[in-house]
């Protein structure tokens, strides 16, 4: 709890207009403001930060050398970040106060309700949605004007299901989280696991984004004898739900919503002896692909710590969306912004690209691997 306050102190700074990035550097030239709208308060503030983090690594970056030409005129990049507590409603609100306000014409979404909150009115106002969503769905409803960053997450389910089955059994007990994101994960999760042979024993969702104190949940999920555990939230209530399945006498594995990451559960379990048996994304410090490796040591070296994926995809997100705006030549127009991406992932350095996204597909979604992983001798082991 003591955390969250600390970050709930510093996103009111932020949200107040303090995290305007390289506000002081830019007065003497151009400016373009894109915005941010996620959790920087409440269990999925350190969520929200390091997506943050990522965006700021990349303005800083583009800032420092010089900042960018686009249609022959030089620009400093601005990133107004506004606290929506994980809430869809004030991710509305935010989104209209940062196209309203500041004029931004990409708007990064921290969370799938937040994305669907901005689709109400992001193509009317023109402006491009930066989805921080694996949910297919987000594209399914024909949004022009949406880029999904991180890759379905349907690559991750059969793994996931073959591996814990496998290694674990076949009673499954269901303790997700009950907001968007989870309740379509589990919609796609539940029947891939009955027609792979298994059971679900128990389905007993709750709010991971309110509560610090699961004990009364889990019990009663536990009492169902389930083999594994499916679980997600953002990654600091997920691991304290880990945690207290492992206190209460759970010795088997876990299939875990790649929203929450190993790595950074680790950090609340005390490391990965809790989390033997977990599948989840593997960390991008597993990845041995050399842009990955790069952006790690890069990330060291700024921030003395290991990189989360939230950090890399907004950090490639922005880069893709300054790189877009200049092959379209416009830092106002959304619609002109991704009708140029395609061309922009094909001209954007390796360097800014650590999760190697290689296109994107007609609807919106950026096309990239799925590094499925396994937690097994305290170490993560690739599915794939």
């Amino acid at each position: 709890m003591r955390l969250y306050k600390r970050l709930a102190r510093l996103s009111a700074g932020v949200a107040m207009g303090l995290g305007l990035v390289g506000a002081g550097t830019a007065a003497a030239q151009d400016v373009v403001k894109l915005g941010y709208t996620g959790p920087l308060s409440g269990p999925a503030a350190l969520f929200g930060r390091n997506s943050v983090t990522g965006l700021e690594m990349a303005v800083n970056e583009l800032n420092e050398k010089g900042g960018v030409e686009i249609a022959g005129k030089k620009y400093k990049i601005e990133l107004v970040v506004l606290d929506d507590k994980y809430s869809p409603a004030e991710a509305g609100i935010n989104g209209k106060r940062l196209v309203q306000e500041h004029q931004t014409p990409v708007v990064f979404a921290g969370h799938t309700g937040g994305t669907f909150a901005l689709q109400a009115f992001n193509e009317q106002s023109n402006f491009l949605v930066m989805s921080y969503t694996s949910v297919p769905h987000v594209l399914e409803r024909g949004n022009k004007l949406t880029v999904r960053m991180p890759p379905s997450f349907l690559g991750y389910v059969e793994p996931f299901v073959k591996s814990a089955m496998a290694n674990y059994g076949k009673k499954v007990g269901l303790i997700p989280g009950n907001h968007d994101y989870a309740k379509i994960w589990t919609k796609a999760f539940a029947p891939a696991w009955t027609a792979a042979g298994g059971e679900v024993v128990i389905d007993n969702p709750m709010d991971y984004n309110k509560d610090t104190d699961f004990y009364s949940s889990v019990t009663k999920v536990l009492a169902a004898k389930p083999d594994v555990l499916f679980v997600g939230g953002a990654s600091e209530p997920t691991a304290l739900v880990v945690k207290q399945a492992r206190e209460l006498g759970f010795k088997g594995g876990f299939v875990i919503m790649d929203q929450a990451k190993m790595d950074e559960m680790a950090k609340v379990t005390d490391g990965l002896k809790a989390l033997e048996g977990a599948h989840g994304v593997m960390p991008l410090i597993g990845d041995e692909a050399p842009s990955a490796k790069r952006f790690v040591e890069k990330f060291r070296e700024l921030y003395k710590k290991d990189p989360t994926h939230e950090s890399s995809l907004h950090y490639a997100g922005l880069h893709m969306a300054v790189e877009a705006m200049k092959q379209a030549g416009t830092v106002t127009d959304g619609a002109a912004i991704r009708a140029n991406f395609g061309k922009a992932l094909k001209t954007l350095p390796a360097e800014y690209n650590p999760h190697a996204v290689t296109d994107i597909d007609d609807k919106g979604g950026l096309v990239g691997p799925t590094p499925a992983a396994m937690i097994k001798n305290a170490k993560y082991v690739s599915l794939q």
